[in-house]
């Protein structure tokens, strides 16, 4: 895109677009200065019609609209012209709708009905510029030297023995052999033929015109025998589900496959699931005893406690089932690179997308951003086929100049990075690296340069913080560039759209003269009184933007704090994706999250290590696992709503060693059934044979069909349709028909930078389905669970993928507060999606989502729910104790074996799946004790905060305010922030402590009898507070940090309960005072 390093700022509502350079500021209001007149409705150019003069829609008042605005109106709106009201005419080349007067001054009948026959291209043609003179691009008619004095060609070539009234016209294809939407000729003026209509004569042979020649059938036989060689490759390799695939290996590699699975070993997950199995049974035998068991001078406790453990019993089967499949993966990148990667031919890899999302840049430093940023301009891929978008939803001007700095330190980063093979790429983690890198006797060069190259990127850290200093301060007249024009984006709420392509474009190379990948800016329109849904919809913003500008068939996604930590991670993902024969019904490869920065015991359990490491393990052998919002490389064609491509039965095999009486049964379905299909197949024929007579194709299609455009997507959706789903941008409806991307050959700079400020306008998701069935999914602040659970509801399958080295690596938040908050978010979201129509357990039946698939997403979606159980549950042993009284009655042998069987089997659960898993017994155990700290805090405050939401529209945030911290390593890991977050753990753990205080004391002054009874209530006691145990460690480790408002909140909750439950105890006997005689005589 030849911006010539500007800044491209616009709004496509309100016709701007602005070019912004460090010396000039060239402005072209409402792009007339290129063309003629704009459409008033939507600022696009109006066109020009056959016969050479404007577009003119209302014959009264002659009010600029051009022809799609005309066409919608009279289509969707109320027919009728904006300025004076008349009713639309039909003019001629458009549809007729409800209404239309006959017409006698022309005859349409091609157009008049609205049949299935546009062509995305010639809708392009004057959107792009293809096809016509202006930029220096030849039109089809000087490229393939079609006369339009001559009609009477066939193939170029004029047959004397045909007479003239005889003769066929057959264009024929683009040369370059390039992938086309349809093999028709643009629907330019300046390029379009006017061909008079040649009949044929049905007596003579098609041969005469050109069809069914000996060169016909030879090509023809070619096709053919290519075809069988593919489908007895995949016969051989023994899966024929995609046998149609034009992609299949042709060489003796391609019977390799690029991945496979590894089933867990049988002795490990044998055991495991007998011992499931055996929970199963203990449980019900457990509940059958508890509820027959009651306790009569404890009936409250008793039923409180048994209801919760249902709940319990409940979500661990959603949890625990979905793990009965667990698999892991193995790839391999050499058979990669020798399918796609031949010496001497440019590489065949798929290009990637990389997304990048940020917000405010104080609260994600651009240090961070930056070496996010770094390490995809330096992953090991062809430079050609990677474009780094970074998305700034804040406009922030400090985001903007840091990107710029670093594109000119890539310019150093990368070719060293390449040049020795570093890992990671991240120059803030690599030199952090606390190794020797002279122990293996490097070579003197690799020293000096990386000595040169570590003060580069120290003057590159001064000038990145100079620009944060720089931002704290924000000047009242806003910010400013360095010509004096004036930031766009100061008004955060307010502002156009902006564009900025820093490398790729222009010449731009590295320091030793290779090519770097594409790095653009984006920051998406904003107006008052749009919604802008956030992350997801500024995801949504990139893919229209990234499909106009490069049209990656993939895409990956990262945080801006999750740099690439291995080098080879997009090829990893490529083994998955590019496969032929499994690879067509993946719709994301997800990697696991890992973490720097956390302290080495991990006390809030940050790294999450059970769920990435066996809950999604177990999910990939079902349909795959759940998107997790990051580190994940996504089929562009899957975010776009599309069904995955159906899996093709084997034909049917019959047996003729019965009598013909055996299947008599059969025999009527059967004839039903070929009924049923021969109607349909006459139907589709039947449309087929529409399209097919309003064009005549060349021959080349033939070889061509495969490869191109699905031919079913644009017959089965035509242009209106496209428009309702993915908006109306005619350059992205085109892009999404090119399932292997790219863009299409003749567009220019202009017409592309236009159509993406179109595309990131505030209000081009009006009216269409984006964050519906396309793209992100609105409704919840965890769009990724959504987004995710609509793929698979489609049908397809996402692939989990562990590389020996991290993919990802980035930072997460190590105090309990931020850790807290951060989870409230996430189980916020999970209400929200609970109480929406995309809730799993009522959502998405009869498509291709799997029943265990199902259980997780639901299980995804309920666990906060839990939060009250959990908080009775954790509060019922200070009642005992503080009571005497108890959830469980005297314990008999056949109770105390009971117990005994139910507390083994979760051990040895826990136990096999460590040994699958392959995680450490304190991983678990950090797990299991945050799952009590977060679910008695953050799931509770946002089951509440989720139904004020839903039920009384009312949207309320629980913030964290920063305080001050100490130096040094993990100094963050104390710092307690004010948030009432807080309040409900640090009370419950108060509350334990006072009633086992109580309890003991008790025991005490009453003799040996009583502590027998008390060992029950005490084990219960201190469960609770052990798994409270990391959040007493973190308020007691550093005491002074301590706010004294959440001591003194949580000592009088718990001291208010206290004193509550003595003097309204429902167990003691209120039947008043018991008078009974002294024995004295008082006579």
């Amino acid at each position: 895109m030849a911006t010539n390093g500007r800044l491209i700022a616009g709004s496509h509502n309100r016709n701007e677009f602005v070019l912004i350079n460090a010396d000039e500021v060239g402005r072209v209001t409402s792009v007339k200065e290129l063309s003629g007149q704009i459409c008033q409705i939507c600022g696009d150019e109006i066109e020009i019609t056959v016969d050479g003069e404007q577009f003119v829609a209302c014959n009264e008042c002659a009010f600029p609209i051009c022809r799609p605005c005309y066409e919608y109106e009279r289509r969707e709106g109320n027919q009728s012209c904006p300025q004076c009201k008349t009713r639309f005419k039909r003019l001629k080349g458009s549809p007729r709708v409800d209404g239309d007067e006959e017409e006698d001054e022309f005859d349409d009948l091609d157009n008049e009905f609205d049949l299935p026959h546009s062509d995305s291209e010639a809708m392009l043609s004057s959107r792009l510029n293809i096809g016509t003179n202006v930029s220096g691009f030849a039109t089809p008619s000087d490229a393939y030297g079609v006369n339009p004095e001559i009609p009477r060609l066939t193939y170029g070539q004029e047959d004397d023995g045909i007479s003239s009234d005889k003769h066929a016209l057959i264009i024929p294809p683009f040369m370059n052999r390039a992938k086309r939407i349809h093999p028709m000729p643009f629907s330019d003026t300046a390029s379009s033929i006017s061909l008079p209509p040649r009949p044929m004569d049905p007596k003579k042979d098609l041969a005469v015109y050109g069809y069914g020649t000996v060169a016909w059938k030879d090509r023809m036989e070619e096709w053919r025998k290519r075809q069988n060689d593919k489908l007895q490759m995949v016969k051989h390799q023994g899966d024929g589900d995609d046998v149609d695939d034009p992609d299949l290996p042709k060489m003796d590699e391609g019977r390799q496959p690029l991945s496979r699975k590894l089933p867990i070993p049988s002795s490990k997950i044998n055991p495991y699931r007998m011992v499931i199995l055996m929970r199963l049974v203990i449980l019900g035998f457990f509940f059958h005893y508890r509820i027959l068991h009651p306790v009569k001078d404890a009936y409250a406790l008793w039923l409180t406690s048994i209801i919760c453990e249902i709940w319990f019993a409940v979500s661990w089967i959603f949890d625990q089932f979905p793990k009965w499949f667990p698999i892991e993966r193995e790839t391999y990148l050499d058979r990669l690179s020798l399918r796609y990667e031949k010496e001497g031919k440019p590489s065949e890899l798929a290009p990637v997308d990389v997304f990048v999302s940020t917000v405010d840049p104080l609260k994600e430093p651009p240090l961070i951003t930056a070496n996010t940023v770094l390490s995809i301009l330096a992953v090991d891929y062809p430079v050609d086929k990677v474009a780094c978008y970074v998305s700034d939803d804040g406009a922030a001007m400090l985001t903007f100049e840091a990107l710029s700095e670093t594109s000119e330190f890539a310019r150093k980063w990368v070719p060293f990075c390449k040049k020795f093979s570093i890992e990671p790429r991240a120059p803030e983690w690599y030199f952090a690296e606390k190794v020797d890198y002279l122990k293996d006797k490097v070579h003197p060069a690799f020293v000096r340069e990386r000595r040169a190259m570590k003060r580069d990127y120290e003057e590159f850290k001064i000038r990145i913080n100079g620009l944060v200093q720089m931002a704290q301060k924000v000047p009242e007249e806003g910010w400013t560039m360095q010509d004096g024009t004036p930031w766009p984006g100061n008004n955060v709420r307010d502002h156009p759209g902006m564009i900025q392509v820093f490398l790729g474009q222009n010449g731009v190379r590295d320091l030793e003269g290779n090519e770097l990948p594409r790095l653009v800016y984006v920051s998406r329109e904003k107006r008052p009184g749009f919604d802008h849904h956030k992350k997801a919809g500024a995801m949504n913003a990139l893919i229209r933007v990234s499909a106009v500008v490069s049209n990656a068939p993939y895409l990956l996604n990262v945080d801006c704090d999750h740099y690439i930590n291995n080098s080879k991670a997009i090829r990893e993902s490529m083994c998955f994706m590019m496969d032929p024969t499994s690879g067509k019904k993946i719709c994301y490869v997800q990697f696991p999250q890992r973490f720097d920065g956390i302290d080495r015991h991990d006390r809030y359990s940050n790294r999450n290590v059970v769920f990435f490491d066996i809950n999604m393990k177990g999910l990939d052998g079902i349909q795959g696992p759940i998107y997790v919002g990051t580190g994940c490389v996504f089929r562009r064609q899957a975010l776009y709503g599309f069904d995955a491509p159906a899996k093709k039965k084997a034909p049917g095999k019959t047996c003729n060693c019965l009598p013909k009486w055996c299947c008599c049964c059969f025999g009527s379905k059967k004839k039903k059934t070929k009924g049923k299909s021969k109607t349909k197949e006459s139907s589709k024929k039947s449309k087929k044979m529409k399209e097919a007579s309003t064009q005549i194709h060349a021959l080349e299609n033939i070889e061509e069909g495969i490869e191109g455009i699905d031919s079913e997507k644009t017959s089965l959706m035509p242009q209106i349709k496209f428009e309702k789903k993915f908006g109306q941008s005619p350059v992205f409806i085109a892009s999404t028909l090119l399932e292997e991307g790219g863009v299409p050959p003749g567009a220019t700079s202009a017409s592309l930078l236009k159509e993406a400020i179109h595309v990131i306008s505030c209000g081009y998701e009006d009216k269409s389905e984006w964050g519906k069935e396309v793209g992100w999914i609105y409704g919840s602040v965890t769009e990724d669970i959504l987004t995710g659970f609509k793929m698979h509801c489609h049908g397809w399958r996402s692939v989990y993928c562990i590389p020996k080295r991290a993919a990802f690596k980035g930072s997460a938040p190590i105090n309990l507060s931020d850790r807290l908050h951060q989870v409230l978010r996430w189980a916020l979201g999970s209400v929200e999606i609970l109480f929406s129509k995309h809730c799993p357990i009522w959502y998405g039946y009869g498509c291709g989502l799997k029943p265990l698939e199902r259980f997780s997403y639901i299980n995804s979606v309920v666990y906060p729910l839990t939060s009250v159980p959990l908080v009775a549950y954790c509060t019922l042993p200070a009642v005992c104790l503080l009571t005497g009284k108890f959830i469980v009655p005297e314990i008999s042998n056949y109770a105390s074996i009971l117990f005994m069987l139910m507390f083994l089997s979760i051990a040895v659960t826990s136990i096999l799946e460590m040994q699958w898993g392959r995680v450490a017994i304190d991983d678990l155990w950090r797990n299991e004790q945050f799952w009590v700290i977060g679910g008695v805090s953050s799931h509770l405050f946002a089951l509440f905060q989720g139904l004020l939401k839903v039920l009384a529209g009312v949207n309320t945030n629980f913030t964290v305010t920063s305080k001050g911290g100490d130096d040094g390593d993990f100094a963050e890991l104390y710092i307690f922030k004010w948030t009432t977050l807080l309040i409900p753990p640090l009370t419950l753990l108060i509350f334990n402590i006072i009633g086992v205080i109580i309890g003991i004391s008790d025991a005490i002054s009453n003799g040996y009898e009583s502590w027998g009874p008390l060992f029950g209530r005490l084990f219960f006691a201190i469960w609770v507070i052990l798994h409270l145990y990391p959040f007493l460690k973190g308020m007691m480790g550093k005491q002074s940090n301590v706010p004294t408002i959440i001591l003194v909140w949580s000592i009088l909750l718990a001291s208010i309960l206290s004193l509550l439950w003595v003097r309204v105890n429902p167990f003691l006997d209120r039947g008043g005072i018991v008078l009974e005689e002294c024995g004295l005589d008082c006579d």
